[in-house]
């Protein structure tokens, strides 16, 4: 009876801590509906320290900073908010608008039609999503497997078999992209510079030769990490190091 009360008790303490950033972020909502953008930032900034993440709570937070004017604090946000809801038209849109007040016009270096395919595809489902995806044929294949097993008739026999191996590929596929958009995640190998005009140097120090000079919202991949300096590319190539200081993480 103890064992059954606890269980009740800490079933009823996850419902409720799940309930509050829900609770929160709805308030939080209110105030940015009633254009208390300041205030509303605080209230999301709190949901975030609590450990709480969702593509809606930074999609929100990108919206706040982006009427404040603090246009890479936007981007990051949109940034992070794709992450969790690679699809959503609103997101990209709101991500290009506030990229236009960049001052780096960066070209991206092309990539052959199957790659953008690919991530195209990778892109066209979060990660839960392509879980689901992946749980749902993995139980189908077991279905094809069984019937191939057990059904008498050779015609079905060959259909289950058929059937089954259709469905390894498919739930070996979603799980590969499942797994992707998770790496995503929780490997978190892009930034958003901070700093109004940032150095990139050949070398990880200060009298290291200056390559080139990026500004404010540019988005960075980091490489490598060494003694507070990160050596990182852009999304046309270049590459150097910079202070970690200079960005945040998306």
């Amino acid at each position: 009876m103890k064992r059954l009360v606890t269980s009740i008790i800490l079933l009823l303490a996850v419902v409720a801590l799940n309930a509050q950033p829900a609770e929160l972020l709805k308030k939080a909502n209110e105030l940015y509906s009633a254009n208390k953008i300041q205030e509303a930032i605080t209230s999301y900034e709190s949901i975030l320290k609590q450990g709480y993440e969702s593509g809606a709570l930074y999609y929100n937070l990108g919206n706040a900073y982006y009427k404040t004017d603090d246009k890479a604090r936007a981007i990051l946000y949109f940034e992070r908010a794709k992450l969790f809801i690679p699809g959503d038209d609103d997101v990209q849109f709101n991500l290009e608008l506030a990229n236009q007040f960049v001052v780096d016009k960066i070209n991206p270096l092309p990539r052959p039609f199957f790659v953008k395919w690919g991530q195209g595809i990778v892109n066209s489902q979060t990660a839960n999503g392509w879980a689901v995806f992946s749980i749902v044929t993995f139980i189908l294949l077991l279905v094809g497997a069984a019937g191939y097993i057990f059904l008498n008739s050779p015609g079905l026999k060959k259909i289950s078999f058929v059937a089954a191996a259709v469905m390894l590929v498919f739930s070996l596929s979603t799980f590969g992209c499942a797994s992707k958009q998770k790496s995503k995640i929780t490997h978190r190998n892009h930034a958003i510079v901070f700093s109004p005009t940032v150095t990139v140097k050949a070398s990880p120090d200060e009298s290291g030769t200056s390559l080139f000079v990026i500004h404010e919202g540019v988005k960075i991949e980091i490489k490598e990490e060494l003694s507070g300096w990160a050596n990182i590319k852009l999304e046309d190539g270049n590459s150097g190091w910079v202070k970690k200081e200079v960005f945040e993480r998306i």
